[in-house]
């Protein structure tokens, strides 16, 4: 294999897509496309990291309130992604696809009824770097669709069945499940 060489600025950390839900200040359901969203531990608890971008109405929600969704986007939700992430809820409310919104289980939170997976989150703390801020949250609860199967402790779920939504510019998917650690040894 020969490689070439590229700018710096191009990143290699594909992520899910998902909608990060907040209530403005008015109680009104406000989503916003992110993929800069992973995991990291304090030592102690698992933390969900999401990373925002610039002016959006959905980091002054969270800065605001402390406390978001992540509504993982699967492939019959690209449409209201796409929509979603094209408007800004700067210029006003986002009413040109409906979607069906309810409330969090654990936290005041709007959620997404299509996603088949959802955190519920509350920020611990958060780190601002450039025009970028980092929200380190703890999960207070999380739900996924009952017919995507949890394995049993330490096997993963199987992400072909949540269907994601894989962003690098342009919309991918995953293929196929092609196994577990330890299976190719």
């Amino acid at each position: 294999m020969k490689r070439t060489s590229r700018p710096g600025n191009h990143s290699m950390c594909v992520q899910p897509m998902f909608l990060i839900g907040t209530y403005d200040e008015n109680g009104k359901a406000n989503f916003a496309p992110i993929t800069w969203l992973s995991a990291t531990s304090d030592g102690e608890r698992y933390l969900i990291v999401v990373s925002m971008f610039g002016g959006k109405k959905t980091r002054r929600n969270v800065q605001r309130s402390g406390k978001m969704s992540a509504n993982l986007v699967s492939v019959p939700m690209l449409p209201l992604a796409d929509y979603l992430g094209s408007f800004s809820g700067n210029d006003g409310e986002k009413q040109g696809l409906s979607h069906a919104v309810s409330k969090g289980e654990k936290l005041d939170v709007p959620t997404l009824d299509q996603s088949p997976f959802v955190y519920e989150l509350a920020v611990e703390k958060s780190v601002v770097t450039g025009e970028s801020e980092t929200f380190f949250c703890r999960p207070e609860h999380v739900s996924v669709d009952e017919r995507v199967p949890f394995g049993e402790m330490g096997k993963g779920l199987d992400l072909t069945m949540l269907d994601p939504v894989i962003y690098s510019g342009d919309y991918h998917t995953l293929g196929k499940h092609l196994g577990t650690i330890g299976d190719f040894l």
